[in-house]
């Protein structure tokens, strides 16, 4: 974690960003993605969970140097996550009641049936909206499946894990606050496997992960980063 204060036009504010993959969740890197014109304020508001109006009072631009060089470091950290195939042994939940690890099986598969289809309906629907949208020939080497359809498909196989309750698909998008709230290390891993793998709607292995951080570029560190939301691949 970087921490810094800075100095601002009503006193002093004090920044922390994410320095590790470990530290950033699912949920910012979904905020980033959403954002329609991602910019150097915008990106390290969502990593702080400070307010961009605050962040537009600090006195020196330069004073968030580093913290641009921070994300930037995270976008090359995350370029090897993707190209990564080991899936983590178990995935940490926080509660109020403290941590709760979930053991990640081997052989992993969705259930119950009210899950496995619910998740094969939103792997079919990215499926068809890309196919829609570019073309049937040659899909599968731009397919890229958004962030909220990874994340609904994780909080159908580990709703009834976590809960302990019997599934019910009302309370998916609730829970699906909970699943963002996962580290990107643990939750993207497992996703890749069930849009590439599970419940095996295409058969060949694609590069799909570059529609979330597609590149950024190489400038100043708090230059803008409005290229993550291009097509540009992150994997060969």
């Amino acid at each position: 974690m970087i921490e810094k204060t800075i100095s601002t036009t009503t006193g002093k504010l004090t920044l922390k960003i994410p320095s590790s993959l470990y530290e950033l969740t699912l949920g910012q890197l979904m905020a980033m993605q959403e954002k329609p014109e991602l910019n150097d304020l915008d990106a390290i508001s969502i990593l702080s969970g400070v307010p961009v109006q605050e962040l537009q009072n600090i006195k020196s631009a330069d004073d968030l140097h580093v913290f641009g060089e921070a994300v930037l470091s995270l976008a090359n950290q995350i370029k090897y996550l993707y190209n990564s195939d080991e899936i983590p042994d178990h995935v940490t939940f926080h509660h109020s009641t403290g941590p709760l690890k979930v053991k990640v099986m081997n052989n992993l598969s969705v259930e119950p049936a009210g899950a496995f289809l619910a998740s094969k309906d939103i792997i079919a629907t990215e499926i068809s909206e890309h196919i829609a949208k570019h073309g049937e020939e040659n899909w599968q080497e731009s397919f890229n499946p958004s962030l909220n359809a990874c994340c609904k498909v994780l909080a159908n196989y580990f709703y009834c894990k976590v809960t302990r309750q019997q599934y019910d698909e009302y309370k998916i998008e609730e829970f699906c606050e909970t699943i963002k709230q996962l580290r990107v290390t643990e939750a993207l891993p497992i996703a890749k496997h069930f849009f590439t793998c599970y419940p095996n709607l295409y058969k060949r292995r694609v590069s799909f992960w570059h529609r979330l951080l597609p590149y950024w570029k190489k400038k100043q560190a708090y230059k803008t980063l409005n290229a993550l939301n291009t097509s540009t691949p992150l994997m060969p």
